[in-house]
């Protein structure tokens, strides 16, 4: 996004403090875990190493020679935030085998994570081979944080990513390394098929695409929410060697749901134009990386039900809700609530003479690419 952009870091609310509160009590029941995590500055990465602090696990943040530079200022900030709040930057690569058995045995890693991009998922077979080689990782979680991939089965490009990461699963089985597989299915913001992140831009102000009906139902999850969870499943012994599914019942919806509460939001109706199969399949076809991705996976979401077609009844299937039912999910319908503020506070920087309910300016020039920050 441009940095006039209403930017995705300005629309994820913070339900971590800037640094952990003090344990108080018992020290004896704060079992933690020395946790590596590698990707520490991507969407996903950054949500799962704040609740690792927030958790008071030691937490070691790998970080790739090069990527602290003047040209990403926003990995440069997020890396100096993390840092701050507690974490340890430790330098390298986790294609240089010998330094991540190195860094495993000095800083005695208990837990690794892995939330590297697409592009990166296959180098995880060589940090496979240093946890192997170390012996001393009680849980190692490689770069899923989507849909369940053994059950899931997108037509190309989406494919070949899945069957990376199918190949990964297979690596770390057969090395006998004890795993959790975080199934989280979607981001919980509007999913836009020809976007690389759902979460980069605003629901629409001027009409709904559709993919298909629009009955078909997903869920949705926020950042926090899977950060937290996962955090939480890394020290619990009945996730080892589990597919961990996020599958919270409020936040089951269709895109037909999530349109009539966004207008609930706005207080007006918007157009609907439909995006068919036919038009998914022709995006993904075109190859051009990565929104050909995301239109594959948006069709095996909102066409195929990639994410409900199945049962969990499966001996490796867990589900988060069941593990720990008095943590709750972030709502959608409280998302949106928060896309509303944002849409005010924007338009009272670009008209300081918004209406009283703070949007109605806004919605009269309906383009979000216009939503600009002073």
């Amino acid at each position: 996004m441009e940095a006039t952009l209403l930017s995705s870091q300005h629309l994820r609310p913070r339900l971590f403090p800037a640094k952990p509160a003090k344990f108080r009590g018992n020290p004896t029941i704060l079992d933690t875990c020395r946790t590596m995590i590698i990707g520490s500055t991507g969407f996903m990465g950054h949500f799962i190493a704040e609740a690792c602090i927030y958790a008071g696990h030691p937490t070691y943040l790998l970080i790739r020679p090069g990527i602290i530079s003047a040209t990403s200022s926003s990995k440069n900030n997020t890396i100096k935030s993390l840092h701050e709040r507690g974490a340890q930057i430790i330098h390298g690569s986790i294609t240089d085998q010998d330094l991540m058995e190195k860094v495993l045995k000095e800083h005695k890693i208990e837990v690794v994570i892995s939330a590297v991009g697409g592009e990166s998922v296959l180098e995880q077979l060589i940090l496979i081979k240093a946890i192997k080689a170390v012996g001393t990782v009680k849980r190692f979680l490689p770069s899923e944080f989507g849909h369940d991939i053994n059950r899931a089965n997108p037509v190309e490009p989406g494919l070949t990513l899945y069957n990376a990461k199918r190949k990964v699963r297979e690596s770390i089985e057969e090395a006998g390394i004890p795993y959790t597989y975080i199934c989280c299915n979607s981001i919980a913001a509007w999913p836009y098929h020809d976007n690389t992140h759902p979460a980069d831009v605003l629901p629409p102000l001027d009409r709904f695409k559709i993919y298909g009906d629009g009955t078909i139902k997903a869920y949705f999850v926020t950042g926090n929410d899977i950060g937290k969870f996962t955090i939480k499943s890394i020290n619990d012994a009945r996730t080892v060697n589990k597919s961990v599914h996020f599958r919270p019942p409020c936040n089951l919806l269709s895109l037909n749901d999530l349109a009539s509460l966004w207008e609930k939001k706005l207080g007006r109706k918007l157009p609907r134009e439909t995006i068919t199969e036919d038009d998914l399949l022709s995006a993904a076809n075109e190859m051009c990386i990565p929104k050909s991705i995301v239109a594959s996976l948006t069709h095996d979401i909102f066409i195929k039900g990639c994410q409900i077609n199945y049962s969990m009844d499966n001996d490796i299937d867990v589900e988060v809700s069941s593990l720990y039912p008095d943590t709750p999910f972030r709502t959608i319908d409280e998302c949106f609530d928060d896309f509303v503020l944002k849409i005010v506070d924007v338009a009272k920087v670009v008209d300081k003479a918004v209406s009283k309910d703070g949007i109605n300016k806004i919605i009269a020039n309906p383009n979000p690419g216009a939503i600009v920050t002073a």
